[in-house]
């Protein structure tokens, strides 16, 4: 592991974030009451990988593209994820908004908006060989899609 600023981070937190500020004027109707219900170990976990991903995004260089080589399939895998993110927003943002549309899988990914940008910071960490992104996304993971597959859940059962 090598500290050092990370670009390659940056952009991953740039495609992370832009489309959750938007988002914060486009908030799915009754969201609010599924949020109150919310496992407070889960959200936890979630915070505390939140800090750490962000934190290790762009502290660590190796993340930055190196040589190209077979491991850059990893970064290109992780890139992919971010993609797909994005495509995400974009079928949220024109929908109409319902907490349905927001949990939509896409390609079969469950809860999407959650699962891929930690499945795509995943693959960062493992391309960047970098243990502490690992168990931070790992963190992150126990915390961020438990919250959105009991939201998503709590949809079915018929409310929050």
């Amino acid at each position: 592991m090598h500290f050092g600023f990370s670009y390659i981070g940056l952009i991953f937190l740039a495609m992370l974030t832009i489309p959750n500020l938007i988002w914060t004027k486009n908030i799915p109707k009754d969201y609010e009451k599924f949020a109150a219900n919310e496992n407070k170990l889960l959200q936890v976990l979630e915070r505390i990988g939140q800090a750490a991903v962000t934190c290790c995004a762009l502290i660590f260089s190796d993340f930055n593209i190196r040589e190209v080589s077979l491991w850059s399939v990893w970064l290109a895998a992780a890139f992919l994820l971010m993609i797909l993110y994005e495509v995400h927003w974009i079928r949220y943002f024109h929908s109409e908004k319902t907490m349905e549309d927001f949990y939509r899988s896409l390609l079969g990914i469950p809860v999407a908006g959650a699962t891929l940008p930690v499945a795509a910071f995943l693959l960062l960490g493992v391309y960047g060989k970098n243990i502490i992104m690992v168990i931070s996304v790992i963190i992150l993971g126990i915390g961020h899609i438990g919250i959105h597959l009991n939201h998503r859940n709590n949809i079915h059962q018929g409310g929050a």
